[in-house]
C-alpha cells in the first residue's frame, strides 16, 4: 500500500510534540471537523449549550495527547478524518446523555459556557490546544514506571512485538497492559468520557 510521504512525516512530528505540526493539522482538518460537530447538535436547546468551536478544540486537545502517547498509528488522512469526526461525534452524544441524564431538558437550559470540556472550554485560540505537553505529562506522571516503559516505546514507534521482545513478555500482554493503562488514566483526566471507540 502506498502512503502519502507527507502526511505521515506531519503525524511523526505531531507525535513528538512539534507544535507547528500541529498547529498545519489543525488548520488542514479542524473546519471538517467543525462541521460534523454542527451537523450532529440536531437541537436548537444544544446549539444553545455547547459551541462547535469548543468542542472541536476539545477533540484536537484530547487527540495530541493521544498521539503524544503512541495510541495512534494513522497512515492516510482519510483515516485521521474518521478518527477526529468518531471522537467529536462521542463527544456531542456524550454531553447530551449526561444532560439527559441529569434531568436537565436541553431546550428549558439557558445560554451557558460548555462545563464538560475543561480541556478546550478554557482555551479560545488554536495556539492554546497545541500546547499539550504539561497534559502529556499530567498524564504520564500517572503511569506506573512498567507502563511508561511501555508508552515511551510506543512513542519510538516499536512495534508490539518489539515491546515484548524489550519487555520478555508477549505482543498481546503489552498491548493489554497498554490500553488498559491508557484507558485509566484518561478517566482520572477527564479524557476517558469521549473514547474514540
Amino acid at each position: 500500500m502506498c502512503h502519502d510521504a507527507s502526511f505521515l512525516r506531519l503525524m511523526e512530528r505531531v507525535r513528538q510534540g512539534d507544535e507547528e505540526a500541529a498547529a498545519e493539522l489543525h488548520r488542514t482538518y479542524c473546519e471538517a471537523v467543525q462541521r460534523m460537530i454542527r451537523v450532529r447538535m440536531t437541537t436548537r436547546g444544544l446549539r444553545r449549550q455547547m459551541d462547535s468551536s469548543d468542542v472541536c478544540q476539545s477533540v484536537f486537545a484530547d487527540f495530541f495527547v493521544r498521539m503524544a502517547i503512541g495510541q495512534y498509528d494513522l497512515s492516510e488522512p482519510a483515516e485521521l478524518v474518521k478518527l477526529l469526526s468518531t471522537m467529536a461525534r462521542n463527544r456531542v452524544f456524550h454531553h447530551s446523555q449526561r444532560h439527559k441524564a441529569a434531568i436537565r431538558d436541553v431546550r428549558r437550559v439557558e445560554e451557558a459556557a460548555v462545563e464538560d470540556f475543561g480541556l478546550a472550554a478554557a482555551q479560545e485560540t488554536p495556539s492554546a490546544i497545541v500546547s499539550t505537553r504539561e497534559l502529556v505529562e499530567r498524564f504520564q506522571s500517572r503511569l506506573t514506571p512498567e507502563e511508561r516503559q511501555i508508552v515511551e516505546r510506543r512513542r519510538m514507534g516499536k512495534t508490539w512485538d518489539e515491546i515484548g521482545t524489550d519487555l520478555a513478555r508477549t505482543a498481546e500482554a503489552v498491548r493489554k497492559q497498554y490500553e488498559r493503562a491508557i484507558d485509566r488514566v484518561s478517566r482520572e483526566l477527564g479524557l476517558g468520557d469521549f473514547a474514540d471507540g
